[in-house]
């Protein structure tokens, strides 16, 4: 067996941290995600495994990584690389700290996980065990709009997959997630007639008049006892104060808890966009269900027990919730792989300027990922 030294590691990790963090990676940001997917597949090359690429033109290039001396590699790990902040967020506020907390775009969402990721791997191999050997690992570059590139990786891998450790961050209580609302995202374009509004008003169709009347049943759709929320959260529109709109447009979220729910409400939305509120207007609805709800069943339940009953070895006592947030996590677990999440560092204010890491749970929770890849690589 290797030596290893704890406090060794979290230097080395808040080392890594600092340096991903002080990497621009905004979805958008190709070049940004890229520099850090080089980062690191330079790390997880020099520890002897494989690094693939799963090349994109939009977006950052995903990685799919497996040692080279893998076997049977059923453990499946998932990690983004993209955050939800622009490019020059780094020049304006870089990675920081204090004695408690670390600060930076992406710090917990999700870069703290790549490096504690990245440790408890290295971690395996330091001390002889062979469980490294039955990881895969995508890491993919679009979490935070949907995973649409992605998915197709995240799902392939999956299917290949006994179990999927899904290391998004936990809260600052070190919750898991055991169950994810499901999403949609639509955009939906209305076009009108373009008049003067003084001289011939008669003659226009405002697009954003019929996009009010669109929003006032989507909103309604929303009924919270059941889980389901349909939300507008973006609307544009007119070309200028007195000219009657000639298009408008409107960003919908859709989040709900069952897959029932799912189909069902995506119809309800389809039927509203295509409905002629204003006549003389058209519409056209881009989008659709971008993530299944996470759903528990027998095997992710077994999964979080594990998960409860190695955290216990190490002194720290594991509780579950359903949260509203989608994540990756929903395409394994619509798989019916036994999924489990937030297995990440603790921290707060996600997607926030005042986004945070809680130092202290770095290794405790680098240990964790560890013991548990460790049991179920050496489950018969």
């Amino acid at each position: 067996m290797g030596k290893w030294n704890w406090e060794t590691a979290e230097t080395e990790i808040l080392a890594l941290l600092e340096r991903l963090v002080n990497i621009d990676s905004g979805t958008f940001d190709k070049p940004g995600v890229d520099a850090v997917r080089a980062v690191l597949a330079q790390h997880y090359e020099a520890l002897g495994f494989k690094v693939e690429k799963d090349e994109q033109t939009e977006r950052g290039d995903n990685l799919l990584i497996t040692h080279k001396d893998a076997v049977d590699p059923d453990i499946l790990i998932v990690a983004h690389m993209d955050t939800v902040f622009p490019q020059g967020t780094v020049a304006a506020r870089p990675f920081s700290r204090d004695e408690q907390r670390a600060y930076g775009p992406g710090v917990v969402d999700m870069k703290g996980s790549q490096a504690t990721t990245l440790y408890a791997l290295k971690y395996l191999i330091a001390i002889g065990s062979e469980a490294y050997r039955r990881v895969r690992l995508v890491l993919n570059t679009d979490e935070e709009i949907g995973s649409v590139h992605s998915r197709r990786l995240i799902e392939e891998q999956a299917k290949l997959s006994r179990y999927a450790l899904i290391v998004e961050p936990s809260d600052d209580a070190g919750t898991l997630v055991t169950g994810r609302r499901g999403g949609g995202k639509y955009d939906l374009h209305i076009r009108g007639v373009a008049a003067h509004s003084g001289a011939e008003p008669e003659k226009g169709r405002s697009a954003i008049a019929d996009l009010a009347h669109k929003i006032v049943k989507l909103h309604a759709l929303t009924d919270a006892p059941s889980g389901v929320h349909v939300n507008v959260g973006i609307v544009a529109g007119g070309t200028s104060g007195n000219t009657i709109a000639p298009n408008a447009f409107a960003k919908i979220d859709l989040r709900m808890e069952t897959a029932e729910q799912a189909i069902e409400y995506d119809g309800r939305i389809r039927e509203i966009a295509a409905a002629v509120d204003i006549e003389g207007t058209s519409t056209e609805l881009i989008g659709g269900i971008t993530r299944p709800p996470t759903i528990r069943t027998e095997g992710s339940d077994r999964l979080f027990a594990i998960v409860v009953e190695e955290a216990a070895k190490l002194g720290e006592t594991i509780i579950g919730k359903n949260v509203g947030s989608g994540s990756d996590g929903n395409l394994t677990s619509a798989l019916g792989i036994p999924t489990i999440d937030g297995l990440g560092p603790r921290g707060g204010n996600l997607h926030e300027a005042d986004e945070y890491l809680r130092i202290d749970t770095l290794v405790p929770r680098t240990k964790l990922l560890a013991a548990l890849i460790e049991r179920l690589g050496t489950e018969k």
